[in-house]
């Protein structure tokens, strides 16, 4: 389960405040006999924003949570499944998703010899750790289960074509789905049916693409937090930006809707980028030898102050009235101390305080974060900055010479740049510049703004976002993975139709994004230009 933002995760209400762009979410779709029943694996922040996402705006039903933390586990239970009732009903709460391939096998088997039994779940959604993903879903697999994988889908290319392998042969009866988000918002949807469909700009050129993730989220996730070494989880291209190539390959290898042209792919990877900033070299003097901020001399001028950052009103820490993300992460029952902020505090610096020296063994180092570290002192070496640039030759099609503009079809050389960076006071409020044969596109995350060679016009959208988590896109992928569940379990779809008609990204998309970042990781490190066919071929071959 990748990192997320406070303002990627939304609110936990419907009761905010709305910019004038925004609205609010969908009601949910009608409910059928017997609605979707689901499984969340993973009570953190994202399992709990789909779990949100389907009472709000889906028409299923969450029934059951697998979560191996106690509190995080009777939490989301009483939230979102069972209430009040004490103890959980059968078939409700698991300590992870072990127990819960275990029970659901034992089940079937009751059942078969005729026994009463629990109802079982149709779909789950899969947001443990990111190097859990391979085994939770080639165990749930033979389950026959529809599944969303929270991105990114694996943290190796092996592990990838190995998922994609076993899921392939039961894509004609069940449906899958990846955490990539950006696809469902409105903001991203129309900039594609402006880009494709209408050609606002003409034939795509160049687009320049920017995640900028922030400084001090940076820190948390990348610095402090789970992403923090390659070694444990994987790059951050991977863990932060895979759905940024999602989005570039989706604009500039797709076809328009409705079209059975083939996918324009690329032709070549480069990429360049490092561990900058977060590093020893960096340390102020004035920090000395401390590695914990709370024992730090310069701990009220430093801008990654684990006190700064989670305790103090300057960001989102504890004295802003916030209990989410960040805080709930470093002390996942913040919650329960109600409003006695005094206790809270008291635990939240008891948590930062602890620490790690020569005598802690590595696996232990390895198993936790350390949200109280120096982020000079951590064992951070993921690249806090990176450039990625991905190139298309000409590759005209027979067929579309008659219709096209010219002899490419809309298929001629382009190439896009995706540039993410940490230090930056924007929080994963992605820009976008897209340039065209006919004009030029600006994009941010609230506004699509078109300026017409042809016309000389300047135009601008304002899409009406559905204001929680990436600008809609949480409940959209939510909304449209569970009516694919529905049409196929009530509505007698096939599940290619659904995956299809609401899903709208095929497993080949994904395994194709995914692949895209491990080329790029390996032009980045090898100092190198990947050739995107020959490399496809050899690493991942006939899919």
């Amino acid at each position: 389960m990748a990192p997320h933002s406070l303002q990627d995760e939304g609110p936990t209400d419907l009761e905010q405040q709305l910019d004038d762009n925004e609205i609010r979410p969908p009601s949910p779709p009608p409910m059928s006999a017997a609605p979707p029943r689901l499984l969340v694996i993973g009570a953190g922040s994202r399992g709990r924003t789909y779990a949100r996402c389907s009472l709000q705006s889906s028409n299923g039903v969450i029934a059951a949570i697998a979560e191996p933390d106690d509190y995080k586990r009777e939490d989301f239970g009483r939230k979102f499944i069972w209430g009040k009732t004490t103890p959980p009903p059968d078939g409700a709460s698991f300590r992870d998703w072990r127990e819960y391939v275990s029970w659901e096998t034992n089940r079937r088997e009751r059942q078969k010899s005729g026994e009463a039994v629990p109802e079982g779940v149709d779909a789950a959604f899969i947001c443990v750790r990111d190097e859990m993903h391979h085994d939770v879903i080639m165990a749930l697999a033979p389950l026959g289960l529809h599944i969303m994988c929270e991105k990114p889908l694996a943290t190796t290319l092996d592990d990838c074509t190995n998922i994609y392998r076993t899921l392939a042969p039961l894509q004609t009866t069940k449906v899958f789905s990846i955490g990539h988000v950006m696809r469902y918002s409105p903001h991203n949807m129309m900039l594609r049916k402006l880009l494709l469909e209408e050609n606002a700009i003409g034939d795509i050129l160049s687009v320049h693409h920017t995640e900028p993730v922030g400084f001090w989220h940076f820190s948390h996730s990348y610095v402090r937090g789970n992403w923090r070494k390659e070694s444990i989880t994987a790059p951050s291209l991977l863990t932060k930006s895979c759905h940024d190539i999602d989005i570039l390959l989706w604009l500039m290898c797709s076809p328009a809707p409705g079209s059975d042209a083939p996918e324009h792919l690329p032709t070549s990877v480069t990429s360049s980028g490092s561990l900058q900033f977060f590093r020893k070299s960096r340390k102020p003097k004035a920090a000395g030898n401390a590695t914990n901020c709370l024992s730090c001399p310069a701990e009220n001028e430093c801008l990654y102050s684990s006190k700064r950052i989670y305790v103090g009103s300057k960001h989102s820490g504890l004295e802003t009235g916030n209990i989410r993300w960040p805080i709930s992460i470093v002390l996942p029952d913040i919650e329960s101390f109600g409003s006695d902020t005094d206790k809270a505090k008291t635990a939240l610096l008891s948590k930062l305080a602890e620490d790690y020296d020569e005598s802690t063994p590595q696996e232990v180092i390895d198993s936790r974060n350390w949200f109280g570290r120096c982020v000079f002192e951590s064992d951070n070496d993921v690249c806090d900055e990176q450039v990625v640039v991905m190139t298309w030759d000409d590759d005209p099609l027979p067929s579309s010479a008659a219709s096209a503009k010219d002899a490419l079809g809309a298929r001629g050389a382009k190439q896009a740049t995706f540039h993410m960076i940490a230090q930056t006071r924007k929080q994963c409020q992605r820009y976008t510049y897209v340039y065209g044969t006919e004009g030029e596109i600006y994009a941010d995350s609230k506004t699509i703004t078109i300026e017409d060679f042809r016309t000389g016009e300047t135009k601008t959208y304002k899409p009406k976002l559905e204001s929680l988590g990436h600008g809609g896109g949480d409940h959209g992928l939510t909304r449209q993975f569970v009516l694919a569940v529905d049409r196929v379990k009530n509505g007698g779809w096939k599940a290619e139709n659904a995956q299809r008609e609401f899903i709208g990204c095929s497993l080949e998309e994904i395994i194709r994004s995914h692949a895209m970042v491990f080329a790029a990781e390996e032009a980045r490190r090898d100092g190198k230009t990947v050739d995107w066919k020959t490399w496809w071929d050899s690493n991942v071959g006939t899919m």
